[in-house]
């Protein structure tokens, strides 16, 4: 047993009162003498290239400094990152892809310049449809970020032909965009050519070596500020373009720049979820147990870089199966750049494999939750090797008490209250357990304070407070006398806030930097120095030395619908998830990240949907008025609960990450329930009225 302390308690946001009264500073609203303003000038042609460019309206207007564009921005080092190799060349990639930026004395001024630059191309035909029976299909070499592409296992064929019951299911997941409050934005400046950033990123570590690299810097040229980011989600992850271009316009102009991206412009260029299309087959006993699944998925990228969602990864570790095959085929496309969303790959893959079990539990007249726990397993199914920890079977049985589901009549269109059917539906959930190296530092004064340093980044999600009280434990001292910093390149370096890492790989660093000092001190004998007492570690070699074993969180997602039976209008009464993710830090953080994830998966599952014309290769709905997420009137209860999942071989804390799992499955929960509610199975999200009714 752990002593009581900081971790385990509740605690609000050191930072809230600084957000709420507006006092916590974003990434464009830092003071900077003689600031000015740009907007970028999105191509209108989905592939080509530029004639020329015509500026003249757009620097009469008052106020105008420069307008930026192929033909005569400072050159940026090629060969770096393709994607952010922006004002080089005439080339259109996609439609949107910024090809001029206008600087501006004020945001109205450049706002009006950059629609009146006129830009000429050369349009060339173009293809943005994905198709699964597209013949330009490939196989890549891996998928994000390093696993195999495909993986086989047993004689999938032979074992699904052999089967009793066999299912041949194919569904399909639309764009999803991610839609932080704050949009990407930078404020540049140079000074003595050295490069100040104040980026809206998730990882301000990674975009100071690629920026350096971009500008032919020392790395140490260079400072990244984030303390404050408005929201993530995978999209702010690493160095995106308005950070290069407004750190190109700064120089040019030699003022600081500020620029940030209308939320149209952050539809596409920056980033999205790849559709999806994918087939999964399960070949199964009549008791439910599963003898073959194969799972394959069909992705889209650009043609600018190559970016593989893994879709079918989810299926490899999940359930056991003696048979199985997972595969991935990717196809180029005259579109942006796919990137990373919250539980990249497990996101559509999970709907996928958890609707198709669902199926399974139908045709095998097997409780959902009972055909899980017999498919359920010890051993990764992928490796061979025992789990760390596997807690899927304590979140099923905790979900399904919590829940009510025992007595659940299984037969679809049971249930009815007026006008409304109801329905339940549920659906497992997993995500990798990762730890990743990062170093910390930690000082004491001479009056018996402390204070902590790591360049983690809080993107709202409570990190510096969750760090906070983990330095509090480590040092041995009241939570009151240790404060902690963050968000900055000038602080020992921390991998990104991503993959569900970022706390589980930042409290191993801040542990070893407080355990030091604390030896540090007892052999002072004597009084702290005045000038205070430092020590900073890494845990690079700690994390190098760790094995490589399977690590996961687990969950167990419940819902309940109710669906017009005239109109087909879905409502979603209720959600319930109960995770496995280690250790509490801060219950309070942590549920809300369990019920944000919960609910992002409810707005997948019945509003989100880049609808994309690719007649003009755009998103037609790329603003929030058209493209519909959640809102509060959408989600009247969200429940998330947690249970007990020690695991030694984690990281010092114990700490597994709950940034991603909360989506994981949900979008499947909801669709098995609306099944259930109606006797229609959707197999391709959102799950609208036109669906139901024409089924």
């Amino acid at each position: 047993m752990r002593p009581a302390g900081a971790v385990g308690q509740r605690h609000t946001r050191l930072e809230g009162h600084a957000k709420v009264t507006g006092a916590a500073r974003y990434a464009v609203e830092y003071p900077a003498q003689g600031v000015t303003y740009a907007q970028v000038v999105p191509a209108t042609v989905v592939r080509g290239t530029i004639d020329g460019v015509d500026d003249t309206a757009a620097l009469a207007v008052d106020g105008v400094l420069t307008v930026l564009h192929h033909g005569n921005a400072p050159r940026l080092t090629p060969g770096v990152d393709a994607e952010l190799f922006r004002l080089q060349e005439p080339t259109v990639h996609f439609r949107g892809q910024f090809v001029a930026v206008v600087v501006a004395e004020t945001i109205e001024a450049a706002r009006e310049a950059a629609r009146l630059v006129r830009v000429d191309y050369a349009a060339q035909p173009h293809h943005t449809v994905l198709s699964a029976q597209d013949p330009a299909l490939y196989r890549p070499e891996h998928v994000n970020p390093s696993y195999p592409t495909d993986v086989l296992a047993g004689d999938f064929d032979a074992g699904f032909a052999a089967a009793e019951v066999r299912l041949d299911l194919t569904y399909r997941t639309p764009a999803y965009h991610n839609s932080p409050m704050e949009p990407h934005a930078t404020t540049a400046q140079w000074r003595d050519g050295r490069l100040l950033v104040h980026d809206s990123i998730q990882g301000s570590s990674p975009t100071r070596e690629i920026l350096a690299r971009l500008f032919g810097l020392p790395v140490e040229a260079v400072r990244v500020v984030n303390p404050h980011v408005g929201g993530g989600f995978g999209g702010k992850l690493y160095c995106k373009v308005q950070a290069v271009l407004a750190a190109l316009a700064a120089r040019h102009v030699a003022r600081p720049v500020r620029l940030a991206l209308t939320r149209q412009q952050t539809f596409g260029p920056v980033g999205y979820r790849t559709p999806t299309i994918q087939r999964v087959r399960l070949g199964a006993g009549r008791d439910g147990r599963l003898d073959a699944v194969a799972h394959d998925a069909i992705s889209q990228t650009s043609m600018v870089t190559e970016f593989a969602e893994q879709t079918a990864v989810y299926t490899r570790n999940m359930y056991a199966a003696p048979n199985r095959r997972t595969t991935h085929r990717l196809l180029r496309l005259d579109v942006p750049t796919p990137f990373w969303m919250r539980a990249p790959g497990y996101t559509p893959g999970s709907f996928a494999l958890e609707s198709a079990l669902d199926e399974l539990a139908t045709a095998c007249q097997v409780d959902p939750v009972e055909l899980r726990l017999r498919n359920d397993t010890t051993v990764d199914p992928a490796s061979g090797t025992p789990f760390t920890s596997r807690n899927l079977a304590a979140c099923l049985a905790d979900g399904a008490g919590r829940f009510g589901w025992a007595g659940r009549d299984p037969n679809p269109r049971t249930r009815r209250d007026g006008r409304w059917l109801l329905g339940t539906g549920m659906a497992g959930s997993s995500y990798p357990a990762r730890n990743r190296p990062a170093a910390a530092s930690a000082t004491v004064r001479a009056d018996g304070t402390f204070e902590v340093r790591i360049n983690a980044a809080d993107i709202g999600t409570g990190a510096r407070t969750a760090l906070w009280q983990v330095a509090a434990d480590a040092l041995g001292t009241p939570p009151q006398r240790v404060r902690i910093r963050v968000g900055d390149t000038a602080l020992p370096a921390a991998d990104p806030a991503g993959g569900s890492t970022g706390l589980a790989s930042w409290s191993w660093a801040v542990v070893r930097a407080c355990e030091r000092l604390c030896d540090r001190i007892a052999e002072l004998r004597g009084p702290v120095p005045e000038a205070g007492l430092t020590v900073e570690v890494s845990t690079d070699d700690e994390v190098a030395a760790q094995r490589s074993l399977p690590r996961y969180a687990y969950g167990a997602q419940f819902a309940e619908v109710r669906v017009d039976a005239d109109t087909g209008e879905v409502r979603v009464r209720r959600l319930l998830g109960v995770f496995a993710v280690g250790r509490a830090v801060n219950p309070t953080t942590l549920r809300s990240q369990l019920i944000g994830g919960m609910t992002m998966g409810l707005s997948m599952a019945l509003h989100e949907a880049g609808l994309f014309d690719s007649r003009y290769g755009t998103w037609a709905n790329h603003d929030l008025a058209s493209y519909h997420v959640s809102s509060n009137a959408d989600v009247p209860a969200v429940e998330a609960y947690w249970v007990a999942d020690e695991d030694s071989q984690l990281n010092p804390v114990g700490v597994k990450g709950a940034g991603e799992i909360g989506i994981v499955g949900a979008a499947a929960a909801i669709a098995n329930a609306v099944h259930h509610a109606t006797g229609v199975r959707v197999r391709e999200l959102p799950i609208t009225l036109d669906k139901l009714l024409s089924a």
